[in-house]
């Protein structure tokens, strides 16, 4: 189920859409809460990367592009500078991206200031294994926009699987998730349902069911995710749509 922080069931059992991260982010002009910087911190730990990815593709430099990084969030967790942020319908994705570019087309000098670990505020991204990953993205034609894209739906896929297994290891099933993962997120095996089976000390119909019921929780965290990104329900499933066509070979 949807966590009572995302959704809210109606009487009727109809959902309706609730306050999201997203919402709550644009909601930072109101300083009586503490709840934007938490939201917002959340979502940059998740999702910095598509923005490093970009900038790199954009042609600055490993070092060039972390402090870029850093110093955009820094100053995005700054709740003046998002006091003025409007509060329209939008994705959270297009919202960062734009806000990159106005950042270093705009505070260029001010930025170039800030030394490597020297700004006033940190984040603790893990910058050590940027440069590994983005190698691994794709060398050929890719625009830093759809690169940035792209990155950004493996990065909510990634979320997604890890919120699935921090709940099954919480409920000591950590190996029953091991072992079947491959069958959740479709990645390519040869292993069987018989062989996992075996591995397992299951029934083959028993993994099957197991895989069904990891396949439908998988489905619910990711729109759970996606819904901290979007600011309205029917944006959801077209959300949803774009990013499995964004990392489409």
């Amino acid at each position: 189920m949807p966590s009572k922080t995302d959704t809210n069931l109606t009487p009727t059992g109809t959902s309706r859409f609730a306050t999201t991260h997203w919402s709550v982010v644009l909601a930072a002009g109101d300083n009586k809460s503490p709840e934007h910087e938490k939201a917002l911190s959340r979502l940059c730990q998740a999702y910095w990367f598509p923005l490093y990815a970009y900038l790199r593709r954009q042609g600055y430099d490993r070092h060039q592009a972390e402090d870029w990084t850093q110093a955009f969030f820094v100053q995005m967790l700054d709740k003046h500078r998002l006091s003025r942020v409007s509060p329209k319908p939008g994705k959270f994705r297009s919202f960062l991206l734009t806000a990159l570019k106005n950042f270093v087309s705009d505070e260029h000098d001010r930025a170039r200031a800030i030394k490597r670990g020297g700004a006033q505020k940190t984040l603790s991204l893990n910058f050590e294994t940027a440069e590994s990953q983005y190698t691994l993205e794709p060398t050929d034609e890719l625009s830093p926009e759809r690169l940035f894209e792209r990155a950004w739906a493996l990065a909510v896929l990634e979320q997604t699987m890890d919120r699935l297994e921090a709940e099954l290891a919480n409920t000591n099933k950590k190996e029953l998730f091991d072992s079947l993962r491959v069958y959740v997120c479709g990645e390519s095996t040869t292993v069987t349902y018989c062989n996992a089976a075996a591995q397992l000390n299951m029934t083959e119909n028993a993994v099957k069911i197991a895989v069904h019921r990891l396949r439908r929780r998988y489905r619910e965290l990711l729109r759970n995710e996606i819904a901290q990104t979007v600011l309205t329900e029917d944006q959801v499933d077209e959300e949803i749509s774009y990013l499995f066509a964004a990392v489409a070979p």
